[in-house]
């Protein structure tokens, strides 16, 4: 009996028609990486970028245990969880951080490509530095997504890099005999006074995107909040710049970043330790504000996300506002930029409250909500 791709769900992501839980990329990696798969023994096989489980679950339904899994999403870990308690395989894998211990001597590895050639040479080369040496890594994606280069990024750290055939528009690249392995280490600049950290597969890298840049000019000089039982919130906080730049201009305010990216969470700690802020600065991976009371801050800043995995979408940004209205203290204040043609300001006066224009350029605009 094969396994039923199509009975995963996304959830706790958002859903909807039109938003997939597995898609023939999946099925393409899961059917070329069989035999190799079928002559491994307990624990040595690694999943990496396994958006809600398909990879996971299709191993361990074809016999694998003890599959140590990486997804950079929470949501993605929390998928794999509640999938897995309804079609089973709950006690057949672990959830590891992109460190050593996720690969350390595994001789099959499969991979979801990521969107950024950076966040695939941060995987390539740890692979390369941990894994057993005859180690095959299976790295599939959709061929739209993908590109000739990440087939040059393989061999920096593969001596042999193969092409499957594509089916249903998806491609496996598969890489062997490892030669220069490293862990992954953040990229840094110097941008507008701060040193921006990041590691592969952050939203705009070591650098202002534009849209943050714009809302980063218009913060308000003076803010409530600040206190460790009301920290100053970067929701979303990617980088971590807006965090950086709310605990340098407040030097006595704490603040508070979150985001569900394990990368992002990673590269703000960074950037606040760069800043000489990580004491005031508190940065964990979360879904939204999930880890924060109700009514508990007066200032949230926040640039939210448009991408659910390689999905382009307009349903995280209201879920996000929702959250931060739950969040935010009567007369509270949500700070937020957003790409002018998605049109957020009905949904931030329902969601949040009254809503004004701060700024705008001829892509972005920034707006102030105070909560009712």
């Amino acid at each position: 009996m094969s396994f039923p791709f199509s009975s995963l769900r996304r959830w706790p992501d958002v859903e909807a028609p039109d938003l997939v839980a597995a898609d023939a990329a999946d099925r393409l990696l899961i059917d070329e990486s069989h035999d190799a798969r079928a002559v491994l023994r307990r624990g040595e096989l690694a999943v990496i970028g396994d958006a809600y489980g398909a990879l996971t679950l299709a191993a361990v339904h074809d016999g694998a245990t003890e599959v140590r899994a990486h997804q950079d999403a929470l949501t993605g870990e929390r998928a794999l969880m509640a999938n897995a308690s309804r079609l089973g395989g709950a006690g057949a894998f672990t959830s590891h951080a992109l460190t050593a211990d996720l690969v350390r001597d595994a001789r099959v590895v499969l991979v979801r490509l990521p969107r950024t050639l950076d966040a695939l040479r941060d995987i390539a080369g740890l692979v390369a530095a941990h894994a057993a040496p005859e180690v095959t890594v299976f790295a599939g994606g959709r061929v739209k997504h993908m590109s000739p280069a990440m087939n040059d990024v393989l061999r920096e750290s593969f001596g042999r890099v193969d092409v499957t055939h594509a089916r249903q528009k998806a491609r496996v690249l598969v890489a062997r005999t490892p030669t220069r392995g490293r862990d992954p280490l953040p990229a840094t600049a110097e941008v507008d006074g701060l040193t921006l950290c990041a590691f592969g597969g952050v939203f705009a890298g070591a650098r202002i995107d534009i849209g943050t840049r714009l809302l980063r000019e218009h913060l308000p000089e003076a803010v409530d909040g600040g206190s460790v039982d009301d920290p100053l919130i970067d929701l979303a906080c990617g980088n971590g710049v807006v965090a950086a730049t709310l605990a340098l201009r407040h030097p006595s305010a704490r603040v508070y970043a979150c985001d569900q990216s394990a990368a992002a969470v990673a590269s703000a700690r960074a950037t606040a330790a760069a800043n000489g802020v990580d004491d005031r600065v508190r940065v964990e991976r979360a879904d939204g504000l999930d880890a924060r009371p109700d009514a508990s801050a007066s200032f949230i800043a926040l640039n939210p996300p448009f991408h659910s995995g390689a999905a382009v979408t307009d349903r995280l940004a209201p879920r996000l506002f929702a959250d931060a209205a739950r969040v935010l203290r009567p007369g509270g204040e949500l700070w937020c930029v957003w790409n002018s043609s998605l049109r957020y300001r009905s949904a931030l006066e329902r969601l949040v409250g009254p809503t004004r224009q701060v700024a705008r350029n001829a892509k972005f605009t920034v707006t102030v909500s105070t909560r009712h």
